[in-house]
């Protein structure tokens, strides 16, 4: 007979397992919406703030996919660094056009 597969039981191990699949896809979901969001803005600013949000998205995704050093880096990254260098350059891009 063969024997059936164990599941591994860690401290982190969600009890309910659809639970997690659930979240990453819900997660998923949202994921695609905030990048339609920075991609249907028309306006620079609210790009920017919705590039952040997205930033924001993507790093608790990586987070429910259980990669925590991807995270970091697109917390850092994708919602901090890039959002803050637009702001900087359409701050100075307007100031030169006025």
């Amino acid at each position: 007979m063969m024997a059936a597969a164990a599941t591994v039981v860690t401290p982190y191990t969600v009890t309910p397992f659809w639970l997690m699949d659930a979240l990453q896809l819900t997660l998923l979901v949202l994921v695609a919406a905030g990048a339609t969001a920075v991609v249907l803005s028309r306006e620079p600013i609210r790009q920017v703030v919705f590039l952040s949000i997205y930033g924001i998205l993507l790093a608790v995704l990586f987070l429910a996919f259980q990669a925590p050093d991807v995270t970091l880096s697109e917390l850092t990254v994708g919602a901090v660094v890039l959002p803050l260098l637009l702001l900087l350059v359409l701050a100075k891009v307007t100031r030169r056009e006025e």
